[in-house]
């Protein structure tokens, strides 16, 4: 890896996100009913990858106590799964359920529309490639995450 890596992702992130950014909409406002607080929680899970209550609130900087109350709404509103650890029944584990994922993407950041006309753009290998690339990101970027904890 060479600096003029870092520099290139440094160039075109921001191209995808100034062309793809939409201004943020009141959350309680969308069919989902949900605050702009809650889809930051949302954002912040994954359906496949578990994440503690603990470590959520760490990484948000709020506390544990503060957290739950909206960790208990949104499991109510079925957008996010509570289970015990499987190595330690006292802890919990969370993680985004479909209907979570449906939420989420509802608050996105990034307008469907516009994201759907950029992969469009694109002939099928080149958006796979581009989605592939894309993963391969992110799980460098949930492997620092995890490494600072």
């Amino acid at each position: 890896m060479t600096e003029d890596d870092v520099k290139e992702v440094q160039r075109l992130y921001p191209q995808i996100y100034v062309a793809c950014h939409i201004d943020h909409v009141r959350a309680t406002s969308t069919a989902f009913q949900i605050s702009a607080q809650d889809a930051s929680i949302l954002s912040h899970l994954d359906r496949e990858i578990a994440l503690s209550p603990r470590a959520l609130a760490s990484h948000l900087g709020v506390t544990a106590s503060t957290l739950s109350a909206v960790i208990s709404r949104l499991s109510r509103l079925g957008y996010i799964t509570s289970s015990p650890n499987h190595r330690d029944k006292r802890r919990r584990e969370l993680r985004l359920t479909s209907a979570g994922a449906e939420a989420n993407a509802s608050t996105s950041v990034l307008d469907a529309q516009r994201v759907q006309l950029m992969l469009g753009s694109l002939n099928p290998g080149e958006r796979k490639e581009a989605l592939r690339g894309l993963a391969l990101l992110a799980r460098a970027a949930r492997q620092i995450k995890e490494a600072k904890r």
